[in-house]
């Protein structure tokens, strides 16, 4: 379960973030491009615009349920 105390700083604040646990497998960025960026010199994704809309939030709660080591989170402020 993602820890927001471990969150990367690159995450804008809001519902959604990664933290440290990231693999860099790329499933958050193919299931919610316009939501999830790479972080190239750390190698781990981040959150990188908040979903503003029900089709982004879906896709991010999808992306969040499909992350293999559950690196992220929906409990940011």
């Amino acid at each position: 379960m993602a820890d927001v105390a471990n969150r990367y700083p690159e995450n804008v604040s809001g519902k959604y973030y990664v933290d440290n646990q990231c693999i860099d497998c790329d499933l958050c960025r193919e299931t919610a491009p316009d939501n999830f960026k790479r972080n190239e010199d750390g190698g781990y994704s981040f959150v990188y615009k908040q979903p503003e809309s029900p089709e982004e939030d879906a896709r991010c709660k999808e992306a969040k349920e499909g992350c293999p080591v559950e690196a992220i989170g929906d409990n940011g402020a």
